[in-house]
């Protein structure tokens, strides 16, 4: 049975969501997971995966996706983002994965975009410059035996898919740890009106971050009131985070670029300063204004877009979501066994901290 969201269990969570409460509410946005669980002929336990967003699902002509990008902590790898900074779009899917995996996934990565466009990549000289993001997993998974294969890539792009998803320890945040608890996949949604237009926004993160006591939700100080520590080798910052949002409201790369900047405030709600080992690493992405890549368009060029002064709601719809998708992500975690150091990496309770809301508690 199907563990219960932030919502389902009770917590007033703000703001209004789309029907799945998902990043897949924005239109066209699919998402796939390969997730490997398995003990290695090594003895090790590999817990780990690869998590694929299409943006524009698997329409058969290459199209930019407009995005911006933001590093509020660097230590961490996310490909694709000197063209992003310079450019403005990516073309194909975004995946994300574990730290020592990052070349296999960008090596399939490209390798589905050239087969997914062929005609294109064919006739023109084009290149593929697929958006690879990771986080660290090696307290649980055998992140060292490299164990992702093309194969593994391939099969979460191939299987992405829209509606609901899963969560928790699916893709690449299988053997991920937040705040001391089992981490991983999360997401959540938000819709909003903008001058009598609906729009959707939608995050996924891969939550990989923070210390047991700064953790936080809804303000309160959940870490220091639960009671006990988290597991020996646990008590410092070792993981990372990656926000992606997305979005069919129509924004320019310096609009997303912003939008990109406030995942950092929606992760600070849980509590963390952002830790010097921890690669905080957001994009944001708009599948509005589709059209051909630019080498393929004509010399003059015209884009759709909302005037900066109504960005206020957006924003905080990016706040919301991020904060939303990573306590979805924690909620829906299984226990899982730790390699190093050895011991047991635990669930957040959802039971245990609803109790923690109730008066006098």
């Amino acid at each position: 049975m199907a563990k219960l969201r932030a919502r389902e269990l009770g917590l007033p969570m703000p703001g209004t969501t789309g029907p799945n409460n998902a990043i897949t509410d924005v239109p066209g946005v699919l998402v796939g997971y390969r997730t490997l669980d398995h003990v290695a002929d090594n003895g090790k336990r590999v817990k780990t995966g690869v998590t694929a967003i299409l943006p524009r699902g698997t329409a058969p002509e290459p199209q930019p996706v407009w995005a911006g990008f933001h590093a509020l902590n660097g230590n961490g790898e996310m490909t694709g983002t000197h063209w992003i900074e310079h450019g403005g779009y990516f073309v194909g899917p975004l995946c994300i994965t574990n730290s020592h995996s990052v070349g296999i996934v960008h090596h399939a990565a490209t390798r589905w975009t050239i087969r997914q466009y062929a005609d294109a990549w064919q006739a023109e000289h084009l290149w593929a410059m697929p958006v690879v993001a990771e986080t660290y997993d090696g307290v649980i998974n055998d992140i060292n035996g490299q164990h992702v294969t093309e194969a593994d890539a391939l099969a979460a792009i191939d299987t992405a898919h829209a509606g609901p998803i899963a969560e928790g320890n699916v893709g690449g945040g299988n053997g991920m740890i937040c705040y001391g608890f089992k981490g991983g996949t999360g997401t959540a949604s938000r819709r909003l009106l903008i001058d009598g237009q609906l729009y959707t926004l939608g995050a996924l993160v891969q939550a990989n971050h923070g210390q047991r006591a700064w953790f936080k939700v809804l303000g309160m100080p959940v870490g220091e009131r639960w009671g006990e520590d988290a597991p020996n080798g646990l008590d410092r910052e070792r993981g990372s985070i990656i926000v992606i949002l997305a979005t069919d409201a129509p924004l320019l790369p310096h609009q997303l670029k912003r939008m990109a900047q406030r995942a950092g405030l929606g992760i600070a709600l849980g509590g963390t300063p952002g830790g010097n080992n921890s690669g905080d690493i957001f994009l944001a992405f708009s599948v509005a204004n589709p059209r051909p890549l630019p080498q393929l368009s004509p010399t003059r060029q015209q884009l759709d877009y909302l005037n900066d002064e109504c960005f206020d709601d957006l924003y905080l719809a990016a706040v919301q979501a991020t904060e939303e998708a990573v306590l979805n992500a924690m909620l829906a975690a299984e226990d899982a066994p730790m390699q190093k150091p050895q011991g047991m990496c635990r669930a957040l309770d959802g039971e245990r901290l609803m109790a923690l809301f109730k008066p006098g508690a």
